[in-house]
């Protein structure tokens, strides 16, 4: 059973990565500021350094991830209560990652517990323990993060208008090819001046100006780098322990050890599975040029880190969207569809990872 734990452990994180890696990169690659694969690579590093920090840092998470105060504690520490909260919460966060919706791991492993408990013990689930500790958290953070990514936007709107600096867009002339025809049926090519403006793919937003004789759209791009190494650092700092917690039931491992696997499998998910979510949250949500993505960074890294210092279960996720959209209510350009569907995915998450975890937990004690 412990290897059994083990295994689902990391499939979670696994999972968890695939989902969450480049919640904090989603930017800097919409923004063009950075390519995918740099983008990846970067956020990789990052949320690696935040796991190894989360065993210094944030082992406040610990405890509220195991169960306890939520279920009775002999429970918590039963072997087939966590593999079944382990597996529920790595299948669901696994099918959004497929889908490409971004959801929320920290929801997964709260609906997971919900569900798993209420199979095992009933009406001796603690509503208001998972009220108080994990759904207020939860609901209140990204209305934080959207009101925390509008005032940075509009204070640094604000501060570029009063310094001076002023955005340019590019316009892309050039040739193509039009087909012409020529008789009978034939076609043949002519080259034509071709005009393109507002094309995301081919026109980018820049700041123009200088500070300290250094040109501001570098400092702007340094500064979004920056930020994103920032969030993703604050990903591996506020979810690694919420992992792990699942792993002190067992004593297969050494502690530092457990929890140098978990870093690692997240870091997995996201070289391997990331793509789709990559798409929703840097070209979906809203339109950004990189003084836009750097706002939304810096809100979803300020709220996250804060969180985990405080052992608030946060949901990166909800942070990082709300930021983002924040700054599209702001400029105008927040995709609302897009939106709606990420919200209708968050809604479903917890009801969906309680339903498969309370069917891993009847199937284990079956068998067990």
């Amino acid at each position: 059973m412990a290897w059994l734990i083990l295994a689902a452990v990391c499939f979670l994180a696994y999972s968890n990565g695939a989902n969450d890696n480049v919640k904090g990169v989603a930017s800097l690659y919409g923004s063009r500021t950075a390519s995918y694969k740099t983008s990846l690579n970067w956020a990789t590093a990052t949320t690696l350094l935040g796991s190894v920090a989360s065993f210094f840092l944030a082992t406040m998470l610990l405890g509220k991830f195991s169960g306890k105060g939520i279920v009775p504690d002999t429970l918590a520490g039963s072997e087939s209560f966590i593999l079944a909260v382990a597996a529920g919460a790595a299948v669901t966060v696994l099918t959004a990652t497929v889908t490409g919706f971004p959801v929320s791991t920290t929801h997964g492993l709260t609906g997971a517990i919900l569900g798993a408990g209420l199979i095992a013990v009933g009406d001796k689930v603690g509503f208001v323990p998972l009220q108080n500790g994990f759904i207020i958290p939860l609901l209140l953070s990204p209305l934080l993060a959207v009101a925390a990514g509008s005032l940075l936007y509009y204070g640094g709107h604000f501060v570029r208008k009063v310094s001076g600096v002023s955005c340019e867009t590019c316009i892309c002339i050039g040739q193509e090819f039009v087909p012409i025809s020529i008789g009978r049926g034939s076609l043949a090519y002519m080259s034509s001046p071709s005009l393109t403006i507002d094309q995301t793919a081919n026109c980018v937003e820049r700041y123009n100006g200088h500070f300290l004789g250094i040109s501001v759209q570098s400092i702007v791009d340094a500064a979004h780098f920056v930020s994103s190494g920032v969030v993703s650092f604050a990903r591996g700092l506020n979810d690694t322990p919420k992992i792990m917690a699942l792993l002190l039931v067992v004593d297969l491992l050494d502690l530092r050890f457990g929890w140098a696997i978990v870093a690692v499998a997240v870091a997995i998910g996201g070289l391997i599975s990331a793509r789709k979510v990559a798409d929703t949250m840097g070209n979906k949500i809203t339109k950004l040029n990189s003084g836009q993505a750097f706002t939304a960074n810096l809100a979803t890294g300020i709220l996250v880190i804060g969180a985990s210092v405080l052992g608030l279960p946060v949901s990166t996720t909800h942070v990082s969207v709300g930021s983002l959209f924040g700054v599209g209510l702001i400029t105008k350009q927040a995709n609302l569809k897009v939106i709606s569907g990420i919200l209708l995915a968050w809604i479903f998450t917890l009801p969906m990872a309680a339903l498969f975890a309370a069917a891993a937990y009847w199937l284990i004690s079956g068998v067990i």
